[in-house]
């Protein structure tokens, strides 16, 4: 499976702080938000990956995350000009796809919660297998009318979904993490702009959910899902990630430790990488998880 990471977007949410750098690349934390989504597609064994962003920001992507050689990864880049819908990444990326199924993830959401790197990876067999051909991932909240919402049956096939509905089936929001067959790629290339000028992602959904071959998968309690579009969440989820990381010792989303375990890359490998950022704490932790992985 391929992967996107879509980091395109002004961050107007965030302005004054986004005027200058792009949204993704802001702190949560110890680490630049990117590697969030980043780390999902690790978890979920992707290593072949696409990161779109605006044209001036593509440089500093670049910067920062290089080739993705030295995680054991293969990373390019390509540009949305204009924030044209989350759809368009399948139209933008389509050469990046090719014949094979593909993974989109919105590059300013967390996520993080026990088994995930497992239910990822089986989620990607139900696609490699035919079982479903659209994987999408519910989440509860309290305010479903603020967005997409879908509604499940017993066996977790999609029976609606809807984009910020008056009197919502379920409380079970949309996440920003997409698993699709090939088709994908066509069904993107075939919308037509909604109202507000964008190729939608509910409307991708939609044509899964009427195929029948979309499934939901339901994240559950004691898992977090934050979206950082705003000066209080951007804030909140910095937090989140500071308090379970001191009261754990361990780090979310540290892309070199995930490289290691996921077998991308070897203990000496990732000690390198730690050494060369040892001067701070992150970098610290990054030689310590190699050292105690090599025995």
């Amino acid at each position: 499976m391929k992967g996107i990471i879509l980091a395109g977007g002004s961050g107007t949410r965030l302005h004054p702080i986004t005027r200058a750098v792009s949204k993704q690349l802001m702190p949560v934390y110890d680490k630049p938000m990117v590697y969030y989504p980043l780390s999902v597609l690790m978890l979920a064994g992707i290593r072949d990956i696409l990161v779109i962003s605006t044209p001036q920001d593509v440089p500093a992507f670049q910067r920062l995350l290089g080739d993705g050689g030295e995680l054991g990864l293969s990373i390019g880049y390509a540009e949305q000009a204009e924030p044209n819908g989350l759809a368009e990444a399948f139209v933008i990326g389509a050469e990046h796809v090719g014949s094979d199924p593909a993974a989109l993830v919105l590059g300013d959401n967390i996520f993080h919660g026990p088994g995930f790197s497992g239910l990822l990876q089986r989620s990607i067999a139900d696609v490699a297998e035919g079982v479903a051909a659209c994987v999408l991932f519910g989440y509860a909240v309290r305010d479903p009318q603020r967005y997409g919402v879908a509604e499940a049956g017993p066996d977790g096939r999609l029976l609606s979904i809807e984009e910020k509905p008056a009197h919502p089936r379920s409380n079970r929001a949309v996440t920003g993490l997409y698993f699709y067959d090939n088709d994908v790629v066509e069904i993107a290339a075939g919308l037509m702009p909604s109202a507000r000028g964008e190729l939608e992602i509910t409307d991708v959904n939609r044509a899964y959910l009427e195929r029948g071959t979309a499934k939901l998968v339901d994240l559950g309690r004691g898992f977090a899902w934050l979206d950082t579009g705003t000066h209080e969440s951007l804030l909140e989820a910095g937090e989140y990630v500071r308090v379970l990381e001191n009261r754990q010792g361990v780090r979310i989303a540290c892309i070199e430790e995930i490289a290691m375990r996921m077998g991308f890359i070897d203990a000496a490998a990732c000690y390198a990488l730690g050494e060369r950022q040892a001067k701070s704490g992150y970098g610290e932790y990054v030689m310590d998880v190699a050292k105690t992985f090599a025995g």
